[in-house]
């Protein structure tokens, strides 16, 4: 599958694995996680938020957590963090939401990365397009993305 995603990750000599499933509205990581089998918790979230500026910015986190946005703009040093609306998202990373991936994106945005994301063994994120994950190394995100680590997870 060729997706602004994939063609990030082989510029940059990535090994992953694609994961295809069938998409469902709203179904999120719980969907995508028992359609493939594995643990919900190992399958990260892409989100595109904004600050009181507006300004966007990721969120990569787990697929089983919800992200305390009040703890994530005190982390990031900002009033306060919210998601953009859906047409935002889309217009800033280039991506459809439910196929948002924090690679290849339209726009460079600072990256905020759940600390505890880099301790599983293997992560599965979102190649680019509903539907479809690429299976990693965590490792990759700290290597690509220069993400900023915050401890911002909230029990679903």
């Amino acid at each position: 599958m060729n997706t602004p995603a994939t063609a990030f990750l082989a510029t940059h000599g990535v090994q992953y694995t694609e994961h295809e499933f069938e998409y469902v509205e709203h179904g999120g990581t719980s969907h995508s996680s028992s359609s493939m089998g594995v643990p919900e918790h190992q399958v990260i979230k892409t989100l595109v938020m904004e600050n009181e500026k507006a300004e966007p910015l990721i969120v990569l986190m787990h697929g089983d957590r919800k992200v305390s946005t009040k703890e994530l703009a005190r982390q990031a040093g900002t009033k306060r963090i919210a998601p953009c609306k859906p047409e935002v998202a889309t217009r800033h990373s280039g991506y459809l939401i439910g196929g948002t991936s924090p690679f290849g994106t339209r726009k460079r945005m600072p990256i905020y990365l759940e600390r505890s994301v880099l301790a599983l063994e293997r992560i599965y994120i979102n190649g680019g397009r509903r539907g479809y994950l690429l299976g990693m190394d965590p490792g990759v995100l700290t290597r690509l993305l220069q993400p900023v680590l915050v401890d911002a997870a909230l029990e679903e």
